[in-house]
């Protein structure tokens, strides 16, 4: 894939009660929030399950990550779409590989940011 400073890719995803239960298992993460219902009936999303849609994009260019930082501002809960941006804000090449600085944005389907962040890694060459 073509990939160039200022470029932006998106992604969208809605997770279900199955796949946060299955991140459960997985991630071994089966804090009450995960596993049981709030007081409005919803189950809560882990952080790091919500973090899996910029390392999705990422993945979609074979970039591999040396840092990677997040900040979750509001809950995501089975049922809700998330839609993640991405821009890569820096590229510099070398002769086996380009360094790559993104930064990335994710947003429920009212609008709110429930995650941002910033990454440095590398696609190799």
């Amino acid at each position: 894939m073509d990939v160039h400073e200022g470029q932006t890719r998106s992604y969208e995803r809605t997770f279900s009660e199955d796949d946060i239960q299955r991140f459960a298992e997985l991630s071994g993460d089966t804090g009450q929030q995960h596993v049981e219902r709030d007081a409005e009936g919803r189950l809560m999303a882990q952080g790091l399950l919500t973090a899996t849609l910029p390392t999705k994009l990422g993945g979609d260019i074979d970039y591999i990550a040396h840092t990677l930082e997040f900040e979750f501002v509001r809950p995501v809960f089975a049922g809700d779409t998330i839609t993640c941006e991405s821009e890569i804000r820096s590229l510099t090449e070398t002769d086996d590989r380009t360094l790559m600085e993104s930064a990335f944005v994710c947003h429920n389907g009212d609008g709110e940011v429930v995650m941002r962040g910033e990454s440095e890694g590398m696609i190799p060459a």
